[in-house]
This record gives C-alpha cells, structure tokens and sequence, in this order.
C-alpha cells in the first residue's frame, strides 16, 4: 500500500484567484510532473447548473468521466474485453472555484501509478483559455476486472503503455 500524499486545505470561495491556484499547485505537485495524457474540452451545459446558478458538483465528476472515456477511446490496443473491463474503484475530487454558464473547459489527465491491476489518474478541470484558472482537481483508481467473476485482472498492455 502507497503512503497518501499529504493535502492542504484550500478555501476557494475566499481566497484570490492567484492565491487559491498556487495552493492547488501546492496540493497535488506529483500530478504536476507526471507526464500528461491528455488535455480533452468538455462542454459547460445549461443543464449542469444547480439552484444557486453555478454547475453542480456532480457534473464535475462527470467531466473528468468524460474526459477519461475520450482518453479511453483514442489508445491503440486492447484495454477492455469480455473478460476484462475497468471500473471505478475511488474518486477523489477537490473543489477550488465556482464554474458557471457559459464558460469553456479543459479537463487534463496525467497518470500518477500503474500498479498490477489498476491505475491512478489525475484530473485537472482547468479554463479552456487559462490553464491557471483550477476549477477542480483530484483522482480516480481505475482497475480492471473480470466482469464474470468481479476479481482483479492484470492491467492491460495497452493502458501501460499509454501511462508510461
């Protein structure tokens, strides 16, 4: 089992836009040198806002599902079969600043660990036209199971490769 990274508290809705994304820096540096996967625009929708007029929280997860899913489709080789799917075992998001409509984002994916059976991806939901501006960020364990039985598999060639 890996040591958790130590995390900082970032109070977003009082802090100044310079500020609050140096403490997101700060947060998650290792995502920062790892090597990006992608950088994919996902659209603000209409429907993503809540009664106080700012996008939901859920959508953000939604965003980097997204995102992942393009990621996904765009690596060459087997990553998934019928005996062997990935699936979301945690997410991790932190919220940083308030997203509103309309607005255009980047959600940037970097891969931090590939273990035996799953792989550590970090989100970063960032202004389409200021990667400084940090919306959110976080992480999600993808790993890859046997759909039949619900037992880790090995991680595909093919995910390896694209994360290293």
């Amino acid at each position: 089992m890996s040591t958790p990274r130590k995390r900082t508290t970032v109070k977003a809705a009082t802090d100044t836009p310079a500020t609050a994304t140096v403490a997101a820096q700060q947060v998650d540096a290792p995502a920062a040198t790892s090597p990006l996967l992608a950088r994919v625009p996902v659209p603000v929708r209409w429907g993503d806002l809540d009664a106080f007029n700012h996008v939901n929280n859920a959508a953000f997860l939604v965003y980097a599902q997204e995102a992942r899913l393009e990621w996904l489709a765009g690596i060459g080789g087997n990553w998934f079969d019928a005996n062997a799917m990935p699936v979301v075992a945690a997410a991790h998001l932190n919220y940083r600043r308030q997203l509103a409509w309309p607005a255009r984002i980047v959600v940037e994916l970097a891969a931090t660990r590939a273990g035996s059976s799953s792989v550590t991806i970090t989100h970063r939901i960032v202004a389409a036209d200021d990667p400084a501006c940090l919306y959110a960020d976080g992480e999600v364990v993808m790993v890859w199971i046997d759909p039949a039985s619900g037992k880790a598999v090995p991680l595909p060639d093919a995910i390896r490769a694209a994360c290293t």
